[in-house]
């Protein structure tokens, strides 16, 4: 359970100035159970209340038990500037799971990581008058040491952090953070 830098590996060309994401791409629309329903761009799933939609996160620790944490870019539709686990995003139309978690891994740190299936659950959040999260999320963890290339659109910083310190964050500051992650954070740490 090991992650490597994409220099360290297959030595894929991803940019760290590289535009990976698009209002425009298809998602995979989801029932309360999973089950295919349908597809629809990214930007029109968060319209609104939002339309319940296949997405994952992604919790990447070191050696040292840290977790790698991003403050989302400030571009972002949804929560910009707010501090969320290591990566998180949606399959495609036709992409697996696998697939997925390993493409925006690299898309957005640079980095890959066999990755461990933990729970899935559904949540939903809005965002102000600006749209919505509602999602049915697949949570994974790794582990590794590699260095982070962070995608200037996607991620504004990142930083390992010891689980002791997020509790606190998350109890000082919880404003900070993303909803998900919130939730995300609970079912996590009782896994430590």
């Amino acid at each position: 359970m090991r992650c490597h830098s994409h220099w360290e590996t297959l030595h894929l060309s991803v940019k760290t100035n590289a535009i990976v994401s698009s209002d425009s791409e298809q998602l995979i629309l989801v029932d309360e159970q999973d089950q295919v329903v349908g597809y629809e761009e990214k930007g029109s799933c968060h319209d609104g209340e939002g339309v319940l939609h296949r997405a994952f996160s992604l919790f990447v620790f070191n050696s040292n038990e840290e977790l790698l944490l991003q403050r989302r870019a400030a571009d972002k539709r949804l929560w910009p500037m707010y501090w969320s686990n290591t990566c998180c995003s949606h399959p495609r139309k036709g992409e697996s799971m696998e697939i997925a978690t390993q493409r925006r891994l690299q898309e957005e740190l640079g980095m890959q990581c066999e990755l461990t299936f933990e729970y899935k659950f559904q949540y939903h959040a809005l965002f102000e008058e600006i749209g919505a999260e509602r999602e049915l999320c697949s949570v994974y963890s790794g582990i590794s040491d590699a260095t982070a290339v962070p995608n200037v659109h996607e991620v504004a910083e990142h930083r390992w952090v010891s689980v002791q310190q997020i509790d606190k964050e998350l109890e000082e500051s919880p404003h900070l953070f993303t909803p998900w992650f919130k939730l995300e954070w609970t079912q996590i740490r009782r896994r430590l």
